[in-house]
Formats: structure tokens, sequence, C-alpha cells
């Protein structure tokens, strides 16, 4: 329960929570804090901050505070990978990756939690690519003072989910590249494809550890497949081949080498002819023409999850549809663009 009192006979009472003060294009913060005695000096300022009133707290067993409500919701909230601090302000808590890796929105039990009444959380896109320390998500209670149901229904959301929003690690994988196209293999054209590829992998903490070119063959892409399987490659990557022509057979070779699992075509534009294979576990990404034309394609929504450990299968493919239109802008600005930002 708060109990309203004059500015003018508030000297000696202690504030029970974060004044704020907003000075436009100058100053937002707190200009007086919790638990800071109220004396004559500071009149004049809380007057000037529209503050006729200032108000006493007296909580019933059921209420509580912003800044404990806070912690609560965090403490929900956080899953691996998340560090947070019980240092809230105005009733804010913000939550930091505490490793370098790509966050993980549970996107349903967010909503679930922000149906909540009374509370909220905000967060950056699912499947960002984060640095250790940097800001990913914030968390408040609305009110000064509410009651303790709601917050710790709230809390509950997150907590059977073991927290809704994490930071997965991305694995340093050895990968392997498969460069198909016969006008390639005969040395009729350079390659541009491996340094591509192999510059996304790196910039992802990852090495090429096997690379080979074969003509359009699915006998010898089947090989060179098995071959890369038998180097150890966690992750084999392979270039061309994946349009309708007759003579683009790299999917008929991956699927002769024993995929157990394959899924061609991503609701993305460009790379609506990218494929996802597993053999025995080891992912197989098939990235088409498309992704020497332009510098960002399905292959860069993909390629970091699959490196979280994330298993990519048709529902994945489909949901970047929403999102995944590139507008192949004059000056590239991904990732701070809308591409990839839908799920």
């Amino acid at each position: 329960m708060l109990k309203k009192v004059p500015v003018q006979e508030a000297v000696g009472t202690r504030l029970v929570h974060d004044m704020t003060e907003i000075r436009p294009g100058e100053f937002k913060g707190a200009a007086f804090k919790k638990g800071h005695t109220v004396c004559d000096e500071d009149i004049c300022r809380l007057q000037a901050m529209g503050k006729n009133h200032l108000y006493l707290l007296d909580m019933e067993d059921d209420e509580i505070h912003e800044n404990q409500a806070a912690e609560i919701l965090a403490k929900g909230l956080a899953g691996d990978g998340i560090r947070w601090e019980n240092t809230p302000k105005e009733g804010k808590i913000t939550l930091h990756a505490a490793r370098d890796g790509i966050l993980s929105v549970n996107i349903p039990s967010l909503a679930a939690f922000n149906m909540v009444d009374e509370v909220m959380c905000a967060t950056r896109h699912n499947h960002s690519l984060v640095k250790k320390g940097e800001l990913v998500a914030a968390t408040r209670a609305i009110p000064l003072v509410m009651q303790k149901a709601p917050v710790e229904r709230a809390a509950q959301i997150g907590l059977r989910e073991n927290g809704i929003i994490s930071v997965k690690k991305l694995e340093r994988v050895k990968a392997g590249l498969i460069i198909t196209g016969s006008e390639v293999y005969n040395g009729l054209i350079n390659d541009k494809f491996a340094p591509v590829l192999t510059k996304k992998l790196n910039a992802l903490g990852s090495d090429v550890g096997c690379l080979e070119y074969v003509p359009d063959d699915s006998d010898r892409i089947k090989q060179a497949v098995l071959s890369h399987l038998d180097e150890g490659c966690k992750l084999i990557i392979l270039s061309g081949g994946m349009s309708v022509d007759p003579d683009d057979v790299t999917r008929t070779g991956i699927r002769k080498a024993g995929a157990s699992e394959m899924h061609y075509g991503s609701a993305v534009l460009p790379g609506a002819m990218f494929l996802v294979g597993y053999i025995n576990g080891v992912p197989l990404l098939g990235v088409p023409a498309c992704g020497l034309f332009h510098r960002i394609t399905a292959l860069d929504l993909i390629l970091p999850r699959v490196m979280a450990g994330e298993h990519i299968g048709k529902k994945e493919l489909a949901f970047i549809g929403h999102g995944g239109l590139c507008m192949n802008c004059r000056e590239c600005t991904f990732p701070n663009c809308p591409f990839g930002k839908g799920v």
C-alpha cells in the first residue's frame, strides 16, 4: 500500500524507489536513488521534476517491491550462457551474454511471460550472434508495488524451460569443402567458392580441414563426401550443382553417400535452393550458385545455428521465411539489418 505525502512534508522520509529525471536530449536517469533520505535542499528539484507528492510504502504480505520482483523475474529468464547482476535500476535488470555464441530465445515462452500482467521482458532477435558481455535482454516489473503471485507465475514459465534466454556456444569444428562443377575441376575457370566459404567458417571460429574439387558426377561427389567423413570432418559444405539443370547432380551424390535426412529448399532469398542433409549426425550444407554473387544468403542464417549444435529440418527452413527476404541494399549492413530477423 502507498501513502501519498505532499513533497513539502516529506523531509526526513526515505524514497521507496528511484526518482527518474528526464531532460530532453541531455539526461535520463535516477536523480534520487531508492533509500535516499529527503532533505530541505531536495524540495525544489523534486518540484521541478513534477513531483508534488511522494509516497510512503506500507506493503502487505502478498505484495512485492519492483526491485525484488525484477530479481525473481531475472532468475526465471536466465538460461545457460546468461549472466546478470542483482543491481536493479528503477526496477529493471539487464541480462548479458556470458560467452560468445548465438542467442537463443524461446519465443513462445517469452510471449507467455509477457502475457502475465505487470511484468515484461524485451530481448534482441533470436539467433543473433553475440559477444561475451553484450546486452541481450532486460526485464522489469512495471508498477512500483505489485502482487507477488503474478511475478512468481511469470518466473515459473522460464524456470520450467531452464530459462527463456540462453547463449549457445559455437563449436570449433573440422569442416570439409567440396567444390563441384566440371568447369572448375577441369580448370576452365578459377574457383571463387572455396575462399568465400573458408572466410565464413573462419569468422565463426572453425577451420577447413579438407578441400576437394569434383566434376559434375554423382559418384565422384559421393566418394568425396565419404572421404571427408573418413577424415573426421564434422561439417561438410558442398558448393554448386544445386539447381534444376540435368547436370546439377550434387543432391544425387549426397543421397548416394547415405544421407538419412535431406531437405532441399529454404524460404530465403537469396538461397531458395539451399540444402541441408545429415549422414550419421554430420550436417551437410549445399550452397547454390547465388552464394558467389550475394555476400549474404541462407547459408549465413543457417551456418551459425548448425555450429551451435542445432538440428536444422524442414520446419527451421520454413520458419526463416519470415524476415528471409534480402533487400539487396547497395551497401550491405548485415547483420545490422532486418534480413533473417523474423524468428
